[in-house]
């Protein structure tokens, strides 16, 4: 419209208008590219991350190919450190693998010959022969790829400006047609007319909506960042305002994704002191085993003093077996140390007591549990059990409770079993109500905790909460995370994440935890009020003049001012506002949502109230002062107006309770005199006094007081929706 309306100005010979048209296209263009424009680099990521070697047997020969171009039947090698460059059959060998990037899973998985490895994870220990049973995109990373590829963020902003311009068009559409039905009863002169009903509908079009939008949530991802938090999807920051739910990785993200251990129990007459070195003997750093890490560090931090066996060889922990062995010496006496399944050492020493009941029970809670047995006289004996767990970030549980105290229901979805899942969410005080996948498949989604998924089920899940209406947002570190990272309205990439996660996200964060998500929804809060006020603002101001412009001509048969100063409204109004992207405000308790119903009729309640005072200073100026100058002061009661509207729909409570942004000051003033000394100099409009633009500009001052008692209850309404 405002292309058309610029030719048409052009046509008619009126080049001030064409310029101020023009400068609106150039403006919103600009704005517009102003807007992010991150791609998407996932599957770029993705592709990178699976262009590594593999060492495979080709004619008789082991040569180093890379990974893109192994096929189903490719016999390869695999050895610590390596990552995996294919699904792939094991043949020969024993490994132990870290898949916790593509299940969530925090422990490492013992893989024997007739195991699975799956492509994407890392050989943390052992060597093996495997024979290639998928790759690229049949892959579970290349699948991943795919559902990333199909994942698409559900965005609303878009949805809550068309649904307004709607609304305006509606009305503004029916007053242009009795306008012009009007016009042609009376024989008003075509090249008169038609501008105006053009400018009616150009100003109907909140055309520095998206633009403001745009700039207050980059004002936010600014504020964002001083908070460890950056936007890589502006939009984002939008969503956060209603966020109901917020869907929970674990491993890595509630978690610290490292096997801590937890407890140390003795059986029979052992201590927990030689429990635990004896455990210590069978461990060896330099395979960075998890299992063995912890409990060297908890060996190296509570030695045990009397403890003076020496290991004189160790057997290293093999899948088959179950377990790992250490041979001891002390004073020319020998002696052993094993550490493994509990069933297993339990059927090696006969032992029939109660720690096999009590391995269950701590099994029950999550915790990995290790057998600890030892032969210092003839006879192997389980002296104890060890329990390991993947122990809660520091700050997990206070930030639940912030964000539940802020509305949104926090939920937890984790490749883990439900044990372990169910442990950490009641520790976490997310709840104790857990399903499994199935409960996802058939729409089931009333659980805390959802255990045991795939990276399908995680977009799955976030999809049938979007299609009940329902702002969801999801953290996750790991490539299982990605699509549904990508999916949600917010996507939380967390400290650690790997690459591709951080790429599908819309948020990543940059110190370890989710802390800072309370701050990013609260700061994502402020913005929805800021957006309010200024969409408030200008639907009143559109309502308001549409009305006047349109009613003043058929009530009065004159151009109640012209189609210029209207154009000039939009720069006096439009672009000051903007102020609002930096506004002071407080951000709502609950999860916020646009009501786009109870927002027009908001505004045009105000906007009415407004339109007989624009009417009053029509009749009252006429009498003092020619048409063209009087069609000046309306502009100026249209711009004071617009200014007035802006601080009380800022405010729920009394207009002057809050203190305003010094650059929405700074605007208002500004605007204030620069368009009293153009109306008093006539610049671009007929001059008027001085003095009756003092005057009108105090009467505005009143109007608003009069109308802050009014509008009250309606914003009350309003924000409460």
């Amino acid at each position: 419209m405002l292309e058309v309306t610029f030719i048409l100005e052009l046509t008619l010979h009126k080049p001030v208008e064409s310029v101020i048209i023009a400068l609106l296209l150039i403006g919103n263009a600009v704005l517009g590219f102003v807007q992010e424009g991150r791609a998407q680099a996932a599957l770029e990521i993705l592709r990178h991350r699976l262009e590594i070697n593999a060492r495979v047997l080709r004619d008789g020969k082991w040569i180093s190919v890379p990974a893109r171009d192994l096929v189903p039947g490719d016999c390869i090698y695999l050895r610590m450190g390596d990552m995996v460059p294919a699904d792939a059959h094991l043949v020969q060998g024993d490994i132990q693998v870290d898949q916790s990037a593509l299940t969530g899973e925090s422990a490492p998985v013992e893989l024997a010959g007739g195991g699975d490895a799956r492509s994407g994870s890392i050989v943390r220990r052992g060597e093996a022969a495997a024979e290639v049973t998928a790759t690229g995109a049949s892959s579970m990373f290349g699948k991943t790829a795919e559902l990333v590829r199909g994942a698409k963020t559900v965005g609303h902003m878009e949805q809550i400006i068309f649904a307004i311009v709607k609304y305006l068009l509606m009305m503004d559409g029916a007053l242009v047609a009795m306008v012009l039905i009007y016009a042609f009863s009376i024989g008003m002169a075509w090249p008169v007319i038609l501008p105006f009903a053009l400018i009616l509908l150009v100003a109907s079009v909140p055309v520095a909506l998206p633009a403001t939008f745009t700039l207050a949530q980059a004002a936010a991802s600014l504020e964002m960042a001083d908070h460890n938090v950056l936007v890589t999807r502006l939009s984002a920051i939008q969503e956060l305002a209603g966020m109901q739910q917020l869907c929970c990785d674990k491993t890595g993200t509630l978690t610290l994704n490292e096997l801590a251990l937890e407890k140390v129990q003795g059986l029979d007459s052992a201590t927990e002191e030689d429990v635990l070195a004896f455990a210590a003997q069978t461990c060896d750093a330099g395979t960075q085993d998890p299992i063995d890490m912890a409990i060297l560090k908890q060996y190296r931090e509570h030695p045990a003093a009397s403890f003076r066996w020496q290991r004189s060889k160790l057997i290293p922990f093999d899948p088959a077996t179950k377990r790992a062995e250490a041979e001891l010496e002390m004073d020319g006496k020998k002696a052993r140390a094993m550490k493994g399944a509990p069933a297993t050492l339990a059927a090696l020493c006969n032992y029939t007591g109660e720690g096999l009941k009590q391995a269950d029970a701590l099994a029950a809670l999550g915790n990995r549990v290790i057998g600890v047995a030892a032969q210092t006289d003839g006879e192997l004996k389980l002296i104890g059990l060890l329990s390991l767990r993947d122990p809660p970030r520091p700050e997990s549980h206070d930030t639940i409770a912030n964000l539940q105290a802020l509305g949104i229901r926090v939920r937890m979805v984790t490749g883990d079993g439900q044990a372990t899942a169910r442990a950490i969410s009641m520790q976490l005080g997310i709840g104790d109500k857990s399903a499994d996948r199935i409960a996802i498949e058939q729409g089931q989604l009333d659980a805390d905790v959802f255990a045991g998924v795939f990276p399908a089920d995680k977009i799955a899940l976030v999809r049938q909460l979007q299609k009940r209406h329902i702002v969801t947002g999801m953290t996750g570190d790991g490539v299982n995370d990605a699509p549904a990272l990508k999916q949600a309205e917010v996507g939380i990439a967390v400290s650690n994440a790997t690459d591709v996660a951080r790429s599908a996200a819309s948020l990543v964060l940059t110190k370890p935890g989710i802390a800072r998500i309370a701050d990013a929804v609260d700061i994502g809060r402020k913005v929805y009020r800021r957006m309010l006020t200024y969409t408030t603002n200008k639907i009143t101001k559109t309502i308001q003049v549409a009305l006047f412009l349109s009613l003043g001509l058929l009530i009065t048969g004159d151009l109640v001012t012209t189609p210029r100063l209207v154009l000039l409204l939009l720069f006096a109004n439009d672009f000051v506002t903007m102020s609002l992207a930096s506004d002071y405000v407080t951000p709502s308790p609950h999860p916020d949502r646009w009501n786009i119903r109870v927002l027009m009729w908001v505004s045009t309640v105000i906007a009415i109230s407004w339109l007989f005072y624009c009417f009053a200073v029509f009749y009252v100026s006429r009498h003092f002062l020619p048409l063209p100058a009087t069609q000046t002061f309306v502009f100026l009661a249209l711009v004071f107006s617009g200014l007035a509207t802006v601080y009380l729909v800022r405010e729920t409570g009394a207009f002057w309770k809050s203190r305003p942004g010094n650059f929405l000051l700074w605007a208002t003033a500004g605007d204030v005199v620069v368009v009293s000394a153009m109306a008093i100099f006539g610049i671009l409009m007929t001059p008027v006094p001085a003095l009756m633009v003092v005057s009108l500009l105090a009467a505005t001052i009143v109007m608003m007081f009069l109308l802050d008692t009014v509008k009250k209850p309606l914003l009350g309404r309003l924000v409460s929706t």
